[in-house]
């Protein structure tokens, strides 16, 4: 049964992976056995990069600027001309600003969408290409791609009209991409994170009212952990998920069921 859950010999390439909810997604994946390549604005943090290799498993850090067109565009084919397989993607990397609607600015609104949205359609579709080229194992299976959606995704919260905007739109890529690409051997699921404690969430946690309110509300009496992350990443990118493409995910301690 353990076997369903290997990741052994299988590479990832992830963004985002250097805090919070995708420093953990990304070390699950490195447990499971698989290799990982690193996306990152610069080459200072190198905190996830040691715990992948103090597990035994190889690490490659490689530079862009997500929030970039231009840095993006050439991000997979740089890394693939490196003889990385990449067979599984996840798409962590996000921003957050907020703003009262009636007063958002341009720039945020370019920015959030780019990276939050933009960036993930461009990898999905430059890795997903290279998927498409693999030979299929004995089960036909290409390769595995996870995005990271959120609440917003079904719920348009407040002052992040871009977020919310951006995040529905990976709910709707992740679909789409599945529709395409399940049939061929490429699995396209996404985590949709509920309410958790990290960088992203600090002006909510440190708001006493609002943090209350919403914490009132989690079934689970608490707020999440990125640990709560390991085990449905482990699970959407092994055969374990051989016959799930599509879905969006909810990690979110009963809210959605609320």
């Amino acid at each position: 049964m353990l076997d369903l859950f290997s990741l052994a010999g299988r590479t990832a390439l992830v963004t985002g992976g250097t805090r919070g909810i995708g420093q953990q997604m990304t070390i699950a994946l490195a447990e499971a056995g698989a290799d990982i390549v690193l996306i990152q604005r610069d080459t200072s943090n190198q905190e996830t990069k040691q715990k992948i290799e103090a597990i035994g498993r190889k690490a490659f850090i490689y530079t862009a600027d997500l929030s970039s067109r231009v840095a993006v565009k050439t991000l997979a084919s740089t890394v693939l001309q490196d003889g990385h397989d990449i067979n599984i993607l996840l798409t962590c990397a996000g921003i957050q600003r907020r703003h009262p609607s009636h007063l958002f600015p341009d720039h945020d609104w370019d920015e959030v969408l780019q990276v939050n949205l933009t960036t993930v359609f461009t990898l999905c579709r430059d890795i997903g290409a290279y998927m498409l080229s693999r030979t299929p194992d004995s089960s036909g299976h290409r390769g595995s791609i996870i995005n990271v959606a959120s609440l917003t995704s079904f719920q348009g919260a407040l002052n992040v009209p871009a977020y919310a905007a951006a995040k529905g739109g990976i709910a709707q890529l992740t679909k789409a991409l599945s529709n395409e690409w399940a049939s061929q051997g490429i699995n396209v699921n996404a985590v949709a994170p509920g309410y958790v404690s990290t960088d992203l969430t600090a002006a909510l946690v440190q708001d006493p009212e609002r943090g209350n309110s919403i914490l009132q509300r989690i079934p689970a009496g608490r707020w999440g952990a990125p640990e709560d992350f390991k085990g449905v990443t482990i699970f959407l990118a092994s055969r374990a998920s051989a016959y799930v493409s599509g879905e969006i995910l909810t990690v979110d301690g009963g809210w959605m069921g609320r």
